[in-house]
């Protein structure tokens, strides 16, 4: 296995139990001194917070760059969860970050005809922070 060249050890695969995965692949997992780890029972929420991430991160990041290399895909994840966490707009959030609150809705027309806006470009411009200029 590749993770072996890099002296990593590979202790547990977490998966479901989808008929997709057949017996030999638990065994051939075994063999190499990895556990299979299976999600609970009619628990198909279970890993749909981190299924969520992943798509999003695919989309948004890997599908948008050419990585170089183990270090180059590092500082690229380094930048998303920064970004993902601190400046991109959740849904269910109702459009604000996770740490931060929704910012006051901004009423005066004088002020929304003044408003300046700075975007910062992230990662080389794959994606983009927007804020207030003060």
């Amino acid at each position: 296995m590749e993770l072996e060249d890099a002296s990593c050890r590979v202790r547990y695969l977490i998966r479901d139990r989808d008929g997709k995965f057949p017996v030999l692949m638990d065994e051939i997992l075994a063999e190499a001194g990895i556990r299979t780890v299976l999600t609970g029972i009619r628990m198909p929420r279970m890993n749909a917070v981190m299924e969520r991430w992943v798509q999003s991160c695919r989309r948004e990041l890997l599908d948008r760059c050419l990585l170089w290399n183990e270090r180059h895909l590092r500082h690229a994840l380094r930048e998303y969860e920064e970004f993902y966490n601190w400046h991109r707009a959740h849904q269910a959030l109702a459009q604000a970050a996770p740490p931060r609150p929704v910012p006051d809705p901004i009423t005066d027309p004088e002020r929304i005809a003044s408003l300046t806006i700075r975007r910062r470009d992230r990662l080389g411009g794959v994606f983009h922070e927007y804020s207030h200029a003060a």
